[in-house]
């Protein structure tokens, strides 16, 4: 049917009072008795137990059953997406101290949509210029630290900007110029630069030029949710589907209003920009802030012991073992929980690390570890649900026995 007999259809059906309308595309409803359908099993597709960590790869972590009910909540209505965004903005900001916030589709994506603000502002015309060429008259440098540049910094250059890598803050004050859009810093590797998170925005503010960081993995501790826009960096960005279990494909961008605002114009349902691909749909709008709200409430402190009691299951276990030492260690600023480092005597256990792993990846239950080194591995318990540190001990333990010799 043409798009005019559509219309002309739907026209008449106010006044066929007799007529039952039931929506396109209603499915008969499941057997009640009906068997659960496994997707995974039905793909041949490996799953894990997870003693990792919040890795894309493996598909960040898990969300809750509070997160889940907003997604299914979220699916059974319609709603125009500016408006649930508004709202939830609204709930967000206030929970993370900052002046406006919106949910994106990660961290990676909230790099790149609030910098575009910076460059456009409110501007159509300039929104529709990005990546800009010379001769728009946007701004076209942002500038970082040496010792922060990391593939992620990608998301900047998706503006058309360039960078400009620095190491001291002298050398900041010769690189900014008129072209310098931003200044930006990367938190998980501020103990590696010269200039620190307070004399980053110091120098932002005495320049009137915008500082933004990126926080992605680097909650725990819940305070980061909000010390960085009490810093006063004009936005943040953070990844959802690490500690604060949200959904895997969003994130949050807060900072300051009027850049959120500008932000926003590069993002869906608005076309012709940028950002357009950045896609986030209600269920995951719903489902970030519902997992927001809920982890900044939590007991961290009851949940930190949690991982110290999980910690030592496996630690216990394979220090038991002859040659084998063990240590736990906390990340000072990225991944911020306790991580347990497991060595062993070459000369005593017949094993390298990547054998280990192998072990324990094609075993049954498969499990997936952290880092590994000749004669180690790494782990941690984060990621685990209730029960399953004792099964991870248990095969760490006896791989471990097997290769003695």
């Amino acid at each position: 049917m043409q798009r005019r007999e559509l219309i002309k259809l739907f026209s008449l059906i106010p006044y066929a009072g007799s007529v039952s309308l039931i929506p396109w595309g209603t499915a008969a409803a499941a057997p009640a008795n009906a068997e659960k359908r496994n997707l995974f099993k039905e793909l041949g597709i490996r799953t894990f137990i997870n003693a990792a960590g919040t890795f894309t790869a493996m598909t960040g972590s898990l969300m809750h059953d509070y997160v889940l009910e907003a997604y299914q909540t979220g699916a059974t209505e319609f709603c125009m997406l500016d408006e649930l965004q508004d709202k939830v903005g609204e709930k967000i900001a206030a929970l993370v101290h900052s002046e406006a916030a919106v949910v994106t589709s990660g961290a990676f994506s909230g790099m790149t949509l609030g910098l575009a603000g910076i460059l456009t502002g409110m501007d159509q015309h300039k929104v529709e210029q990005l990546p800009h060429l010379d001769g728009t008259g946007m701004k076209s440098e942002v500038i970082i630290q040496k010792a922060h540049e990391i593939v992620y910094n990608h998301a900047l250059k998706n503006t058309g900007c360039k960078i400009i890598y620095v190491e001291t803050a002298a050398e900041v004050e010769q690189a900014i110029n008129e072209k310098t859009a931003l200044l930006h810093f990367l938190n998980i590797e501020a103990d590696k630069g010269k200039i620190k998170h307070e004399e980053w925005v110091a120098i932002g503010k005495k320049h009137n030029i915008p500082t933004s960081i990126d926080i992605a993995a680097d909650v725990p501790p819940v305070s980061n949710l909000w010390k960085f826009n009490d810093m006063g960096f004009s936005f943040v960005v953070i990844s959802g589907g690490k500690a604060i279990r949200g959904p895997q494909s969003a994130g949050l961008l807060m900072g300051k209003k009027e850049i959120i605002a500008a932000a926003r114009l590069h993002m869906p349902p608005r076309g012709f920009n940028i950002g357009r691909g950045f896609k986030v749909n209600k269920e995951e709008v719903l489902g970030m802030y519902v997992a927001l709200d809920r982890y900044i409430k939590e007991d961290h402190n009851k949940e930190w012991k949690a991982w110290e009691a999980a910690t030592a299951v496996i630690d216990n276990a394979a220090k038991s073992v002859s040659g084998v030492t063990t240590s736990i260690t906390v990340p000072a600023l990225g991944n911020v929980t306790p991580t347990l480092q497991i060595a062993w005597d070459a000369g005593k256990v017949k094993l390298s690390g990547k054998d280990l792993q192998e072990k324990l990846r094609s075993g049954a239950p498969s499990i997936e570890i952290g880092g590994v080194k000749d004669n180690g591995i790494t782990v941690t318990v984060w990621m685990l649900k209730p029960g399953q540190e004792k099964i991870v001990a248990g095969r760490i333990k006896e791989e471990l026995i097997k290769a003695v010799g």
